[in-house]
């Protein structure tokens, strides 16, 4: 059964499927199949391709990454940072809007989808399960931001250029405050607090419906009574009523080799986003994301959409905010806004001509605000310098770069932050209490310590990352006792070791052994130590010197020590010591 739900993994899911749920995916289906409209339309022109094909790569796409990704609620499709690469990519080899544009296009696609598959398959997609916690939540916050400045031009009815940063939009928009249309404004205002309204008084109602109706109904009447002309509320406007039609992509060589670096940065940007989208929406929801599945996902998604008019696509992060907000419970919410989509497109894509771009900018506000996670964003505050200094990095990045850039940075950073966290491992001296009935060994500096001997504790991996810090302890270590010419290390801490890590512990055992002490070590668990048999430490150091436990360690080593050294002692360290000094 588990081969089979790792072929086909939207198994695992499907007794999740109840009337229920069913009725949420329906509603929260439409909601998203109605949102993509101008979006698809938006991002093709972006991409330098037909507007159709906006809408193209919002299907079949989106219906793949449901069957075979992991997240329930990520919704795959076009996006603006794939967009805007694709059209950078794909413009010098090829005239924008052309036959052998879109051909590119798709060829990328395949490209793109098949090295996503071949990362999936290897097992890659763990790798990105470093994006931490506060990353997501800085990403989630900026992203929601960048949403609702993006609509600022489509909610108040002023003239921003396409493409145009955070921060050129809003100074934009402070410059134009006479040249707000007071009739679109009022358009989103309607929208935004019938929004409010319903999710304040009917929280468990999709308020995105009644916010879209009252929103339309409101354009709707002003234009009739006042006019376009006046009124200049647009709407997305009438839609070319095709299906994705079949294509095929280019597999010439010399296609393929001109198009592999751009396919493989799309690859790289398109995973981050997904599985970073994928992780913010699953915070609020509470599902664990399997990061490599849904690496195969994304690959299966664009794999198959390039044989059906479809170019790059990757998680949306404002429609699968949508698709929670909008109470969809399983991925056949994106299913069924792409089957939606299909019908829109078939029988009532006329329509569209109805829905004004402001009603999309008021509800797309709505979601970007309920995206941002305010409750973790104060526990971050209230943590360490660190965590909130990769938080406003996060955060502050999403605003003012690129936003492949920004993730890549908050990646880059919480790699940076665990190695150096993994890179310090907990090194302690033990010592026996004198105070305690059966004389635990504790970590204190104050308890009395054996001349001879010295007992140490590491807690943590001892890797190439760490091993330099390790050999400080050390060195503080033998300053501190320089008559210690023997070293104990108790191992029932060490998670895992590396080929550096031998090595440092064969230098030290020299070393002790040049000072005619030795290195032994204790509490060894099987992972760890068959490592150490395999880098050759047990080789090197003896069995003798590999013990079970401490208090056999202890009993082997003092009868070792120089006694006339142990008399000069003035405490009596372990119980051993009594038969060593008589």
């Amino acid at each position: 059964m588990r081969k089979v739900e790792k072929i086909f993994p939207f198994i695992k899911w499907k007794n999740m499927i109840t009337r229920a749920s069913l009725q949420s995916d329906i509603i929260a289906g439409f909601i998203g199949a109605v949102i993509v409209l101008p979006q698809g339309v938006a991002f093709a022109t972006i991409a330098g391709l037909p507007p159709e094909y906006g809408l193209y790569s919002a299907i079949v796409p989106a219906i793949v990454a449901a069957l075979w990704g992991s997240s329930r609620h990520l919704v795959s499709g076009p996006t603006t940072a794939i967009s805007l690469v694709v059209f950078a990519s794909i413009s010098p080899l090829a005239s924008v809007g052309t036959a052998e544009y879109v051909k590119l296009a798709l060829t990328l696609t395949f490209m793109v989808g098949l090295i996503q598959l071949v990362m999936g398959w290897m097992k890659v997609g763990k790798l990105l399960n470093f994006i931490s916690h506060t990353v997501v939540v800085g990403f989630t916050a900026g992203a929601s931001i960048l949403i609702m400045s993006s609509q600022i031009k489509n909610f108040f009815g002023i003239s921003v250029p396409q493409g145009s940063s955070f921060y050129e939009t809003i100074r934009i928009f402070l410059s134009e405050l006479g040249a707000i249309n007071h009739f679109v404004m009022l358009v989103g205002l309607a929208t935004l607090a019938s929004g409010i309204i319903v999710k304040k008084f009917w929280p468990k109602f999709p308020y995105m419906i009644p916010a879209m109706l009252v929103g339309s109904l409101v354009g709707l009447f002003m234009n009739n009574h006042f006019g376009f002309e006046i009124t200049g509320i647009k709407t997305v406007g009438a839609l070319p009523a095709t299906l994705p039609p079949f294509s095929m992509p280019d597999f010439d060589f010399s296609v393929l080799k001109k198009i592999a670096s751009p396919a493989l940065a799309i690859t790289m940007l398109a995973l981050t986003e997904a599985i970073a989208i994928s992780r913010a929406v699953a915070m609020r929801s509470g599902q664990r994301i399997d990061g490599n599945q849904e690496v195969i996902g994304q690959g299966m998604s664009n794999l198959i959409g390039s044989f059906f008019s479809a170019y790059p696509a990757s998680g949306s992060f404002n429609r699968s905010g949508l698709n929670y907000e909008s109470g969809a419970k399983t991925p056949m919410a994106s299913i069924f806004a792409a089957v939606f989509l299909g019908i829109i497109i078939l029988f009532v894509a006329s329509l569209a001509k109805f829905l004004p771009i402001a009603v999309m900018a008021g509800i797309l506000f709505l979601v970007a605000w309920g995206l941002i996670d305010f409750h973790h964003i104060r526990h971050i505050a209230r943590s360490s310098k660190g965590e909130i200094g990769l938080l406003l990095v996060t955060f502050l990045s999403t605003l003012f770069l690129e936003l492949e850039f920004a993730i890549f940075v908050g990646v880059f950073l919480s790699v940076t932050l665990y190695l150096r966290r993994t890179s310090k491992p907990l090194v302690m001296c033990l010592a026996p209490d004198p105070a305690h009935p059966n004389r635990k060994f504790t970590a204190s500096c104050s308890l009395p310590k054996c001349l001879q001997l010295a007992i140490i504790r590491i807690d943590g991996a001892i890797f190439f990352g760490s091993v330099d810090n390790i050999e400080h302890e050390l060195r503080n270590l033998k300053k501190q006792y320089p008559g210690q010419k023997n070293l104990l290390i108790v191992f029932s801490g060490v998670s895992s070791i590396d080929l550096a890590g031998i090595d440092m512990l064969i230098g030290q055992m020299k070393i002790y052994r040049d000072k005619g002490g030795d290195l032994y070590i204790s509490n060894v668990n099987k992972p760890v130590y068959e490592k150490l048999r395999k880098y050759g430490l047990v080789d090197a150091l003896g069995e003798n010197n590999i013990f079970n436990s401490k208090p056999d360690a202890i009993k082997y080593i003092v009868e070792k020590l120089d006694a006339g050294k142990c008399k000069e002692c003035p405490h009596k360290i372990f119980y051993e010591c009594d038969g060593k000094i008589r």
